[in-house]
């Protein structure tokens, strides 16, 4: 019998364009860590920052490259979160979804004491996995502090811009939301101005799985977005003390922001509007 007393391990996975990394992706890092520390229950082991490729085709999307030097400079001085440039690097768009099931299978590969009968499978949900053949072994543990769980769970970290964009027609596909909040689970910072708990209750999918949707009160409000950044840097005002200064320094270097590179992909569809739309008429 497991004991109680005893804390599950987390990575917090953050998927987006960080278009630029700001402050307040960072914090969102914090915020959840302390949420998380607080309950007593969980030790957040590592937070992963990943970057959206090119192909996701947003609107003033500035190439990967630049996206996750940025990033990577930005947690530099970071002992927990690290940018992960798997996603970025490949020539089609990932669905998130994908990206967790990437992690989540590294994070079982990388310990040789987990099997399949405690791992959360990467398959979709209600399709059942194959027996392993001659798996009779009594299964060792994990040498490990005796407080802490050994298999850990990762969770999608994101701002409640994310959760309700659940919402948009052909922008995620259901199954996929089941997947992430049903296999994952999802933690949500709340915004100034936001109603997570009513879109929650609205949505039948994230109502099932509420438990696993764990919900941050951010109290020192901080409403900072790389879209007002990039505004900001095209009508030449100061972001100082809105992004990490050596990612500052580094936009001010390459000349990154500006009307030219934010009319990038203008008139394009969104590569999961393109796809699931698509997928819709066949």
């Amino acid at each position: 019998m497991e004991d109680p007393d005893k804390k599950t391990e987390l990575v917090l996975l953050a998927c987006g364009s960080f278009n630029p990394i700001t402050n307040m992706h960072l914090r969102l890092f914090e915020l959840a860590k302390d949420y998380f520390d607080e309950t007593g229950k969980y030790k957040v082991i590592k937070g992963i920052i990943s970057p959206v490729s090119d192909a996701y085709k947003k609107k003033g999307l500035i190439s990967a490259d630049h996206r996750v030097t940025m990033a990577k400079l930005a947690t530099k001085n970071s002992d927990w979160v690290e940018v992960d440039d798997w996603e970025s690097s490949q020539s089609e768009w990932v669905e998130t979804v994908k990206v967790l099931r990437y992690h989540h299978q590294k994070l079982l590969s990388s310990d040789p004491t987990n099997s399949l009968q405690n791992a959360l499978p990467l398959t979709k949900p209600g399709r059942k996995r194959k027996q392993e053949p001659n798996r009779h072994d009594p299964i060792k543990k994990k040498t490990q502090s005796p407080d802490i769980k050994s298999t850990p769970q990762i969770k999608l970290l994101c701002g409640s811009d994310v959760l309700e964009s659940f919402g948009i027609p052909n922008l995620w596909k259901l199954e996929d939301i089941t997947e992430i909040v049903q296999n994952h689970g999802l933690v949500c910072i709340s915004r100034a101005g936001s109603n997570v708990q009513k879109f929650i209750y609205e949505s039948d999918v994230l109502w099932r799985h509420k438990n696993n949707i764990h919900l941050v009160e951010e109290w020192i409000t901080n409403d900072i977005s790389s879209t007002r950044i990039r505004r900001a840097l095209r009508r030449g005002q100061s972001i100082r003390y809105l992004v990490p200064d050596v990612v500052l320094a580094y936009i001010e270097k390459n000349n990154l922001y500006n009307l030219e590179s934010e009319d990038k992909n203008a008139g394009v569809v969104l590569a999961p509007l393109q796809k699931y739309a698509s997928d819709s008429k066949n």
